[in-house]
Protein backbone atom coordinates (compact mmCIF):
# COMPACT_ATOMS: atom_id res chain seq x y z
CA UNK A 1 0.00 0.00 0.00
CA UNK A 2 1.41 3.01 -0.65
CA UNK A 3 1.40 6.15 1.51
CA UNK A 4 0.83 9.91 0.76
CA UNK A 5 0.95 13.07 3.36
CA UNK A 6 -3.14 14.06 1.82
CA UNK A 7 -6.11 13.60 -0.60
CA UNK A 8 -5.01 16.57 -2.73
CA UNK A 9 -1.11 15.96 -3.02
CA UNK A 10 -2.45 12.27 -4.40
CA UNK A 11 -4.49 13.55 -7.02
CA UNK A 12 -2.11 15.64 -7.97
CA UNK A 13 0.79 13.19 -7.94
CA UNK A 14 -1.44 10.21 -10.06
CA UNK A 15 -3.93 11.77 -11.62
CA UNK A 16 -5.81 8.61 -11.18
CA UNK A 17 -7.85 7.16 -14.05
CA UNK A 18 -9.78 5.19 -11.72
CA UNK A 19 -11.64 5.53 -8.28
CA UNK A 20 -8.94 5.33 -5.28
CA UNK A 21 -9.51 4.53 -1.80
CA UNK A 22 -7.95 6.37 0.59
CA UNK A 23 -7.16 4.84 4.34
CA UNK A 24 -6.24 6.53 7.55
CA UNK A 25 -5.12 4.09 9.85
CA UNK A 26 -4.72 6.64 12.55
CA UNK A 27 -8.62 7.82 12.34
CA UNK A 28 -9.52 4.49 12.81
CA UNK A 29 -6.56 4.25 15.94
CA UNK A 30 -8.16 7.31 17.90
CA UNK A 31 -11.91 5.94 17.09
CA UNK A 32 -10.90 2.64 18.65
CA UNK A 33 -8.96 4.33 21.51
CA UNK A 34 -12.01 6.27 22.22
CA UNK A 35 -14.68 3.38 22.76
CA UNK A 36 -11.85 1.40 24.62
CA UNK A 37 -11.33 4.03 27.06
CA UNK A 38 -14.57 5.65 27.24
CA UNK A 39 -17.17 3.34 26.81
CA UNK A 40 -18.44 1.35 30.53
CA UNK A 41 -17.82 -1.65 28.96
CA UNK A 42 -16.67 -4.50 26.70
CA UNK A 43 -16.31 -3.28 22.80
CA UNK A 44 -17.45 -5.64 20.36
CA UNK A 45 -16.66 -3.99 16.53
CA UNK A 46 -19.42 -4.95 14.40
CA UNK A 47 -17.24 -7.00 11.07
CA UNK A 48 -19.94 -5.79 8.79
CA UNK A 49 -19.76 -2.32 8.80
CA UNK A 50 -15.92 -2.72 6.94
CA UNK A 51 -14.31 -6.12 6.77
CA UNK A 52 -11.09 -5.19 5.60
CA UNK A 53 -8.07 -7.42 7.86
CA UNK A 54 -5.91 -3.93 7.78
CA UNK A 55 -8.64 -2.34 9.50
CA UNK A 56 -9.60 -5.29 11.97
CA UNK A 57 -5.48 -5.47 12.92
CA UNK A 58 -5.32 -1.51 13.30
CA UNK A 59 -8.35 -2.09 16.05
CA UNK A 60 -6.79 -5.13 17.36
CA UNK A 61 -3.63 -2.99 18.35
CA UNK A 62 -5.82 -0.40 19.60
CA UNK A 63 -7.39 -2.22 22.11
CA UNK A 64 -10.50 -4.04 20.39
CA UNK A 65 -10.36 -7.49 21.45
CA UNK A 66 -14.15 -8.44 20.77
CA UNK A 67 -15.89 -8.87 17.15
CA UNK A 68 -19.37 -8.75 16.49
CA UNK A 69 -19.39 -11.60 13.25
CA UNK A 70 -22.63 -12.06 11.53
CA UNK A 71 -21.90 -15.11 8.89
CA UNK A 72 -19.68 -18.03 8.83
CA UNK A 73 -17.77 -16.10 6.10
CA UNK A 74 -17.12 -13.59 8.61
CA UNK A 75 -16.40 -16.19 11.50
CA UNK A 76 -13.64 -17.44 9.22
CA UNK A 77 -12.30 -14.44 8.11
CA UNK A 78 -12.16 -12.64 11.48
CA UNK A 79 -10.29 -15.90 12.79
CA UNK A 80 -7.27 -15.94 10.04
CA UNK A 81 -6.78 -12.17 10.73
CA UNK A 82 -6.95 -11.73 14.48
CA UNK A 83 -6.34 -15.81 15.64
CA UNK A 84 -6.95 -14.67 19.30
CA UNK A 85 -9.89 -12.38 19.21
CA UNK A 86 -13.02 -13.45 21.10
CA UNK A 87 -15.63 -13.69 18.06
CA UNK A 88 -19.11 -13.27 18.88
CA UNK A 89 -22.23 -14.46 16.21
CA UNK A 90 -24.58 -11.84 16.62
CA UNK A 91 -26.43 -12.52 13.49
CA UNK A 92 -30.43 -13.85 15.10
CA UNK A 93 -30.89 -16.32 12.40
CA UNK A 94 -27.99 -18.78 11.54
CA UNK A 95 -27.38 -21.76 9.64
CA UNK A 96 -27.00 -24.63 11.93
CA UNK A 97 -24.21 -25.67 10.24
CA UNK A 98 -22.62 -22.27 10.66
CA UNK A 99 -23.02 -22.46 14.62
CA UNK A 100 -21.66 -25.91 14.11
CA UNK A 101 -18.44 -25.00 12.58
CA UNK A 102 -18.57 -21.29 14.85
CA UNK A 103 -18.56 -23.42 17.94
CA UNK A 104 -16.20 -26.43 17.13
CA UNK A 105 -13.79 -25.02 14.71
CA UNK A 106 -13.51 -21.50 15.19
CA UNK A 107 -14.15 -21.44 19.36
CA UNK A 108 -17.05 -19.09 19.27
CA UNK A 109 -19.52 -19.42 22.61
CA UNK A 110 -21.36 -15.79 21.98
CA UNK A 111 -24.46 -16.51 19.82
CA UNK A 112 -27.88 -14.42 19.33
CA UNK A 113 -30.99 -15.31 19.13
CA UNK A 114 -35.12 -14.16 18.96
CA UNK A 115 -37.09 -17.17 18.69
CA UNK A 116 -37.25 -21.01 20.32
CA UNK A 117 -36.57 -22.72 17.39
CA UNK A 118 -32.97 -20.54 16.77
CA UNK A 119 -32.14 -21.95 20.70
CA UNK A 120 -32.73 -25.41 19.76
CA UNK A 121 -31.02 -25.05 16.53
CA UNK A 122 -28.17 -23.94 18.89
CA UNK A 123 -28.40 -26.36 21.53
CA UNK A 124 -28.30 -29.20 18.82
CA UNK A 125 -25.56 -27.75 16.71
CA UNK A 126 -23.03 -27.19 19.45
CA UNK A 127 -24.79 -30.87 20.97
CA UNK A 128 -25.78 -29.49 24.31
CA UNK A 129 -22.79 -27.49 25.09
CA UNK A 130 -22.58 -25.77 28.79
CA UNK A 131 -20.12 -23.02 27.85
CA UNK A 132 -21.97 -20.68 26.09
CA UNK A 133 -23.02 -17.02 26.22
CA UNK A 134 -26.35 -16.87 24.55
CA UNK A 135 -27.96 -13.19 23.89
CA UNK A 136 -31.86 -12.77 23.19
CA UNK A 137 -32.56 -9.69 20.96
CA UNK A 138 -36.00 -8.31 21.71
CA UNK A 139 -37.29 -5.68 19.64
CA UNK A 140 -36.87 -2.18 20.28
CA UNK A 141 -37.77 0.98 18.62
CA UNK A 142 -35.71 3.00 15.51
CA UNK A 143 -37.43 5.63 15.60
CA UNK A 144 -34.69 7.95 16.60
CA UNK A 145 -32.13 6.56 13.98
CA UNK A 146 -31.75 7.72 10.27
CA UNK A 147 -31.79 3.35 9.42
CA UNK A 148 -34.44 1.57 10.76
CA UNK A 149 -33.56 -2.00 12.05
CA UNK A 150 -36.47 -2.70 13.84
CA UNK A 151 -38.54 -4.55 11.04
CA UNK A 152 -36.43 -8.18 10.44
CA UNK A 153 -35.19 -8.76 14.34
CA UNK A 154 -36.09 -9.31 17.77
CA UNK A 155 -38.42 -10.77 20.19
CA UNK A 156 -42.05 -9.67 20.23
CA UNK A 157 -42.59 -8.42 24.14
CA UNK A 158 -45.15 -11.46 24.27
CA UNK A 159 -42.91 -14.04 23.72
CA UNK A 160 -39.42 -12.53 25.78
CA UNK A 161 -40.41 -13.55 28.76
CA UNK A 162 -41.10 -17.38 27.95
CA UNK A 163 -37.61 -17.06 25.62
CA UNK A 164 -35.66 -15.65 28.64
CA UNK A 165 -36.42 -18.32 31.03
CA UNK A 166 -35.76 -20.98 28.18
CA UNK A 167 -32.46 -19.44 27.31
CA UNK A 168 -31.55 -19.02 30.95
CA UNK A 169 -31.41 -23.15 31.07
CA UNK A 170 -29.51 -23.13 28.21
CA UNK A 171 -27.06 -20.73 28.82
CA UNK A 172 -24.05 -20.33 30.91
CA UNK A 173 -24.25 -16.72 30.72
CA UNK A 174 -27.72 -15.35 29.62
CA UNK A 175 -27.81 -12.00 27.69
CA UNK A 176 -30.48 -9.36 26.29
CA UNK A 177 -29.17 -7.37 23.56
CA UNK A 178 -30.92 -4.97 20.98
CA UNK A 179 -29.75 -2.66 17.81
CA UNK A 180 -31.23 0.74 17.45
CA UNK A 181 -31.21 1.34 14.32
CA UNK A 182 -28.17 3.27 12.62
CA UNK A 183 -27.02 6.30 12.63
CA UNK A 184 -28.86 6.66 16.67
CA UNK A 185 -29.58 10.55 16.44
CA UNK A 186 -29.87 10.94 20.36
CA UNK A 187 -28.84 8.90 23.23
CA UNK A 188 -32.77 9.10 24.18
CA UNK A 189 -33.10 5.51 21.79
CA UNK A 190 -30.70 3.97 24.37
CA UNK A 191 -32.43 5.19 27.15
CA UNK A 192 -35.37 3.59 25.90
CA UNK A 193 -34.54 0.25 24.49
CA UNK A 194 -32.90 -0.20 28.42
CA UNK A 195 -36.30 0.22 29.32
CA UNK A 196 -37.79 -2.55 27.52
CA UNK A 197 -34.67 -4.64 28.98
CA UNK A 198 -35.83 -3.83 32.39
CA UNK A 199 -39.43 -5.05 31.18
CA UNK A 200 -37.93 -8.30 29.87
CA UNK A 201 -36.20 -8.64 33.15
CA UNK A 202 -38.76 -8.08 35.59
CA UNK A 203 -41.37 -9.94 33.36
CA UNK A 204 -39.13 -13.49 32.98
CA UNK A 205 -37.18 -12.65 36.47
CA UNK A 206 -34.35 -14.27 35.29
CA UNK A 207 -30.74 -13.45 36.45
CA UNK A 208 -28.98 -11.59 33.29
CA UNK A 209 -25.06 -11.56 33.07
CA UNK A 210 -24.81 -9.59 29.88
CA UNK A 211 -26.43 -6.62 28.20
CA UNK A 212 -25.40 -5.85 25.29
CA UNK A 213 -26.87 -2.28 23.64
CA UNK A 214 -25.76 -3.23 20.09
CA UNK A 215 -24.54 -0.85 17.47
CA UNK A 216 -26.21 2.41 16.20
CA UNK A 217 -23.77 4.97 17.54
CA UNK A 218 -23.66 8.01 15.15
CA UNK A 219 -20.78 9.56 12.75
CA UNK A 220 -20.84 12.86 11.77
CA UNK A 221 -22.31 13.61 7.58
CA UNK A 222 -23.93 16.63 6.32
CA UNK A 223 -27.15 17.84 7.74
CA UNK A 224 -26.25 14.26 10.64
CA UNK A 225 -24.74 16.24 13.35
CA UNK A 226 -25.20 14.09 16.56
CA UNK A 227 -24.19 14.77 20.10
CA UNK A 228 -21.28 14.00 21.34
CA UNK A 229 -20.53 10.24 21.77
CA UNK A 230 -19.91 11.44 25.86
CA UNK A 231 -23.51 11.85 26.05
CA UNK A 232 -24.50 8.43 24.54
CA UNK A 233 -22.19 6.78 26.80
CA UNK A 234 -23.47 8.52 29.94
CA UNK A 235 -27.27 7.84 29.46
CA UNK A 236 -26.44 3.85 28.59
CA UNK A 237 -23.93 3.66 31.76
CA UNK A 238 -26.58 5.40 33.80
CA UNK A 239 -29.50 2.92 32.72
CA UNK A 240 -27.46 -0.15 33.16
CA UNK A 241 -26.72 0.69 36.47
CA UNK A 242 -29.81 0.91 37.28
CA UNK A 243 -31.35 -1.75 35.80
CA UNK A 244 -32.09 -5.12 38.42
CA UNK A 245 -28.97 -7.13 37.63
CA UNK A 246 -25.96 -8.47 39.48
CA UNK A 247 -22.94 -6.66 40.51
CA UNK A 248 -21.12 -8.48 38.17
CA UNK A 249 -22.83 -7.82 34.95
CA UNK A 250 -21.27 -7.30 31.86
CA UNK A 251 -22.04 -3.93 29.54
CA UNK A 252 -21.49 -4.58 25.65
CA UNK A 253 -21.56 -2.49 22.78
CA UNK A 254 -21.53 -3.40 18.97
CA UNK A 255 -20.41 -0.08 17.75
CA UNK A 256 -19.80 -0.41 13.77
CA UNK A 257 -19.60 2.86 11.98
CA UNK A 258 -18.56 4.89 14.51
CA UNK A 259 -15.65 3.09 14.53
CA UNK A 260 -14.87 3.32 10.98
CA UNK A 261 -16.81 5.47 9.19
CA UNK A 262 -13.94 8.00 9.48
CA UNK A 263 -11.23 5.16 8.03
CA UNK A 264 -11.91 5.54 4.08
CA UNK A 265 -12.86 8.10 1.86
CA UNK A 266 -12.90 7.88 -2.11
CA UNK A 267 -11.27 9.77 -4.80
CA UNK A 268 -13.30 9.85 -8.03
CA UNK A 269 -13.10 11.83 -11.22
CA UNK A 270 -15.81 13.62 -12.80
CA UNK A 271 -16.24 12.75 -16.43
CA UNK A 272 -18.88 14.70 -17.72
CA UNK A 273 -20.79 17.73 -16.25
CA UNK A 274 -24.52 18.01 -17.77
CA UNK A 275 -25.57 21.20 -15.74
CA UNK A 276 -25.56 20.54 -11.71
CA UNK A 277 -25.47 16.61 -12.44
CA UNK A 278 -21.74 15.44 -12.36
CA UNK A 279 -21.44 12.08 -13.90
CA UNK A 280 -18.18 10.65 -12.37
CA UNK A 281 -16.15 7.25 -12.55
CA UNK A 282 -18.44 5.39 -8.80
CA UNK A 283 -21.51 5.01 -7.72
CA UNK A 284 -24.68 2.66 -6.49
CA UNK A 285 -22.62 -0.50 -7.55
CA UNK A 286 -19.49 0.76 -5.90
CA UNK A 287 -18.70 2.72 -2.91
CA UNK A 288 -21.19 5.02 -2.83
CA UNK A 289 -24.30 2.59 -2.57
CA UNK A 290 -26.03 4.47 0.68
CA UNK A 291 -26.29 7.80 -1.51
CA UNK A 292 -28.19 6.06 -4.09
CA UNK A 293 -30.00 3.84 -2.03
CA UNK A 294 -31.13 5.43 1.17
CA UNK A 295 -30.29 9.21 0.15
CA UNK A 296 -27.14 9.58 2.34
CA UNK A 297 -25.02 12.63 1.83
CA UNK A 298 -21.72 12.27 2.34
CA UNK A 299 -18.59 15.26 2.54
CA UNK A 300 -17.04 15.78 -0.61
CA UNK A 301 -14.72 18.51 -1.75
CA UNK A 302 -12.67 19.18 -5.06
CA UNK A 303 -9.23 18.19 -4.99
CA UNK A 304 -7.34 21.32 -6.43
CA UNK A 305 -4.68 24.05 -5.45
CA UNK A 306 -7.37 26.89 -6.28
CA UNK A 307 -10.00 25.65 -4.30
CA UNK A 308 -11.43 27.77 -0.90
CA UNK A 309 -14.12 28.26 0.82
CA UNK A 310 -14.81 31.64 -0.85
CA UNK A 311 -15.83 30.26 -4.14
CA UNK A 312 -19.19 30.27 -5.45
CA UNK A 313 -21.16 26.71 -4.44
CA UNK A 314 -23.68 24.86 -6.62
CA UNK A 315 -25.40 21.83 -5.46
CA UNK A 316 -24.92 18.83 -7.26
CA UNK A 317 -26.04 15.14 -8.05
CA UNK A 318 -24.38 12.38 -9.57
CA UNK A 319 -24.39 9.55 -12.01
CA UNK A 320 -22.32 6.74 -11.53
CA UNK A 321 -20.62 4.96 -14.59
CA UNK A 322 -22.75 1.87 -14.85
CA UNK A 323 -25.23 1.72 -17.89
CA UNK A 324 -28.51 1.82 -15.19
CA UNK A 325 -30.34 4.67 -14.44
CA UNK A 326 -30.14 3.63 -11.22
CA UNK A 327 -26.68 4.49 -10.50
CA UNK A 328 -27.83 7.74 -9.19
CA UNK A 329 -26.83 9.27 -6.25
CA UNK A 330 -29.44 12.44 -5.62
CA UNK A 331 -27.42 14.40 -2.76
CA UNK A 332 -27.44 17.34 -2.85
CA UNK A 333 -23.58 17.38 -2.74
CA UNK A 334 -22.24 21.33 -2.77
CA UNK A 335 -19.17 22.14 -4.98
CA UNK A 336 -17.80 24.60 -6.65
CA UNK A 337 -19.57 26.33 -9.16
CA UNK A 338 -17.09 26.21 -11.83
CA UNK A 339 -16.64 22.35 -12.00
CA UNK A 340 -16.31 20.20 -15.31
CA UNK A 341 -14.67 16.97 -16.30
CA UNK A 342 -11.23 15.88 -15.35
CA UNK A 343 -11.85 17.26 -11.69
CA UNK A 344 -10.95 15.11 -9.02
CA UNK A 345 -13.33 14.74 -5.75
CA UNK A 346 -12.77 13.51 -2.62
CA UNK A 347 -16.07 11.72 -0.77
CA UNK A 348 -16.08 11.25 2.57
CA UNK A 349 -16.75 9.08 5.74
CA UNK A 350 -16.97 6.30 3.46
CA UNK A 351 -14.98 3.77 6.04
CA UNK A 352 -18.54 2.59 6.87
CA UNK A 353 -20.21 0.27 4.27
CA UNK A 354 -18.76 2.11 1.41
CA UNK A 355 -16.19 -0.33 0.58
CA UNK A 356 -18.19 -3.31 1.97
CA UNK A 357 -20.98 -3.14 -0.32
CA UNK A 358 -18.92 -2.65 -3.66
CA UNK A 359 -19.72 -4.64 -6.49
CA UNK A 360 -18.39 -5.20 -10.49
CA UNK A 361 -21.31 -4.76 -12.01
CA UNK A 362 -20.83 -3.57 -15.76
CA UNK A 363 -17.56 -4.04 -15.74
CA UNK A 364 -16.72 -1.23 -13.10
CA UNK A 365 -15.14 -1.69 -9.72
CA UNK A 366 -11.62 -0.67 -8.81
CA UNK A 367 -9.60 -1.53 -5.53
CA UNK A 368 -6.53 0.63 -5.71
CA UNK A 369 -5.83 1.94 -2.29
CA UNK A 370 -3.53 4.19 -0.76
CA UNK A 371 -2.67 5.11 2.83
CA UNK A 372 -3.10 9.10 3.82
CA UNK A 373 -2.04 10.91 6.87
CA UNK A 374 -4.38 13.89 6.29
CA UNK A 375 -7.64 14.35 8.99
CA UNK A 376 -10.83 12.82 7.50
CA UNK A 377 -13.57 15.05 6.38
CA UNK A 378 -15.21 15.17 9.18
CA UNK A 379 -15.11 13.88 12.33
CA UNK A 380 -16.34 13.03 16.14
CA UNK A 381 -12.87 13.10 17.76
CA UNK A 382 -11.14 15.92 16.94
CA UNK A 383 -8.58 16.78 19.63
CA UNK A 384 -8.98 13.72 21.58
CA UNK A 385 -5.67 12.13 23.52
CA UNK A 386 -6.41 9.21 25.79
CA UNK A 387 -3.92 7.07 26.99
CA UNK A 388 -4.21 4.43 29.67
CA UNK A 389 -1.19 2.47 31.39
CA UNK A 390 -1.36 -0.83 30.63
CA UNK A 391 -1.34 -1.97 34.27
CA UNK A 392 -5.04 -0.19 34.86
CA UNK A 393 -8.13 -2.60 34.95
CA UNK A 394 -11.15 -1.27 34.04
CA UNK A 395 -14.34 -1.81 36.00
CA UNK A 396 -15.85 -4.29 33.52
CA UNK A 397 -12.53 -6.49 33.02
CA UNK A 398 -12.84 -6.40 37.33
CA UNK A 399 -16.47 -7.34 37.03
CA UNK A 400 -15.44 -10.50 34.12
CA UNK A 401 -12.22 -11.84 36.81
CA UNK A 402 -14.96 -11.68 39.14
CA UNK A 403 -16.91 -13.82 38.15
CA UNK A 404 -14.43 -16.51 37.12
Amino acid sequence: MHKHHSALGLAKALRPVEPVTLVRPHAAKRAARFFVEKFPGTVLYAVKANPSPELLQILWDSGVTHYDVASIGEVRMARRALPKATLCFMHPVKAEEAIEEAYFVHGVRTFSLDTMDELEKIVRATRGATDLNLCVRIRVSSDHSKLSLAAKFGAEPEDVAELLVATRQAADALGICFHVGSQAMTPAAYAEAMERVRAAIVASSVTVDIVDVGGGFPSTYPGMEPPPLDAYFGVIHNAFENLPISYSAELWCEPGRALCAEYSSLIVRVEKRRGDELYINDGAYGALFDAAHVGWRFPVRVLRDDADEAMEMTEYSFYGPTCDDLDHMAGPFELPSDIQAGDYIEVGMLGAYGCAMRTAFNGFGADTVHSVSDEPMATLYSGIAIERPSNVVSLDQFKRRARR
